[in-house]
């Protein structure tokens, strides 16, 4: 049987938020337990976050932890996974160099997901170079550790797809080196993209419409409460609309059958609510305290998990250690194969060397 590689991460801008929760690290969690993965690598991406905060890096300096922390808050096992930090595997910055021969700038300029970030940072005018080649960065990362399996939100379908064509070129030019990887996306349509608090499409620390995991418990329910729903909702007893309002989404994410029988047995499921609340009759502060009930099932064990490693940072910065340990030794192996493949391994090719003595000695 192949390998599974698990490589996955996050940039350190801040403390992790419900959408990073539900888009990918409940899955990571999940699947941190399966025998068939071999490896499995938490990034965090501290060098990619530099390509727009080079003028700020304490902001990521801090960050890093509070990043470590959610993961393991959220029950990621560093006896099962690595977590390591992205600038201390500096393979990573070789490989990303090699590979920026290997596509073009059109094809960057071609992203989806670069055009949308240029626009939400507005770089239109002036972009950081840095922040323009991340794609390609982001395909080292995946190849230096052989990724298979990459679990994502749907907006990083492109960069996948980038990372594969590079692989193809790469192999095509130097030989079989690296593997492609896939993109394993969360199996709730509702947790691809959860918008923020206030209704818009994107859960943004800087649209400050975020849910973080480390709330407290009154933090989420003032936020819940404030939840954007159906402007056209104005009494009771008025028909409500679904789409586009935040609460149902966040229904459609985290709600289960059992929750019901629990926090509000007068329903079975989620149809029946949607049901009634769009006939009419139904007050959106009863769905959102329902909502909110769910949400404090959720978070509590986290928030526990949390005060605990609080309390134990020494060990935090050991298990970053080990996990940076055990990345640098993989990555260290494959710049080894890229080396040798592209026949740039000068020093440590012994054939070569013999075969130029040779060759200058004969002409004495």
């Amino acid at each position: 049987m192949a390998k599974k590689v698990m490589l996955t991460g996050d940039r350190p801008t801040g403390r992790l938020h419900i959408g990073h929760y539900v888009g990918s690290l409940r899955r990571r969690v999940e699947l941190q337990s399966d025998p068939s993965y071999d490896r499995i690598f938490i990034m965090i991406a501290d060098a990619q976050a530099l390509t727009d905060n080079a003028d700020n890096p304490d902001k990521l300096r801090e960050n890093v932890l509070e990043v470590t922390l959610d993961y393991l808050a959220a029950g990621i096992d560093p006896d099962k996974v690595n977590i390591f930090i992205q600038s201390a595997v500096p393979e990573l910055t070789e490989l990303a160099f090699y590979f920026m021969n290997l596509t073009t700038v059109s094809r960057v300029q071609r992203n989806p997901t670069v055009k949308t970030e240029i626009q939400m940072r507005n770089f239109e005018a002036n972009i950081p170079l840095g922040f323009f080649c991340y794609p390609v960065s982001q395909a080292a990362d995946i190849t230096l550790f052989h990724g298979t399996v990459v679990p994502v939100g749907e907006d990083q379908k492109p960069m996948i797809e980038l990372t594969n064509e590079i692989v193809r070129r790469f192999n095509a030019t130097y030989g079989e080196v690296l593997n492609e990887a896939s993109i394993l996306l969360p199996d709730n349509k509702a947790c691809m993209r959860l918008p923020g608090t206030d209704g818009k499409a994107k859960m943004s620390k800087s649209l400050g419409n975020c849910i973080y995991l480390s709330d407290t418990q009154e933090e989420v329910e003032k936020k819940i409460k404030s939840m954007y729903t159906d402007p056209t909702h104005l009494r009771v007893s008025d028909p409500g609309h679904l789409e586009a309002n935040a609460v149902f989404t966040y229904l459609d994410a985290f709600c289960q059958d059992e929750h019901f029988a629990k926090y509000w047995p007068e329903y079975k499921n989620l149809d029946e609510l949607k049901e009634h609340y769009t006939r009419g009759g139904l007050g959106d502060m009863k769905c959102k305290m329902f909502l909110n009930k769910i949400m404090q099932e959720m978070l509590e064990p986290i928030r526990e998990r949390r005060k605990y490693w609080e309390q134990h940072i020494p060990e935090v910065y050991q298990i970053l250690e080990r996990g940076t340990a055990a990345a640098r030794e993989v990555g260290q192996q494959t710049i080894r194969e890229v080396r040798e493949a592209m026949r740039i391994n000068y020093l440590e090719d012994q054939q070569l060397q013999q075969s130029q003595s040779q060759k200058y000695s004969q002409t004495l």
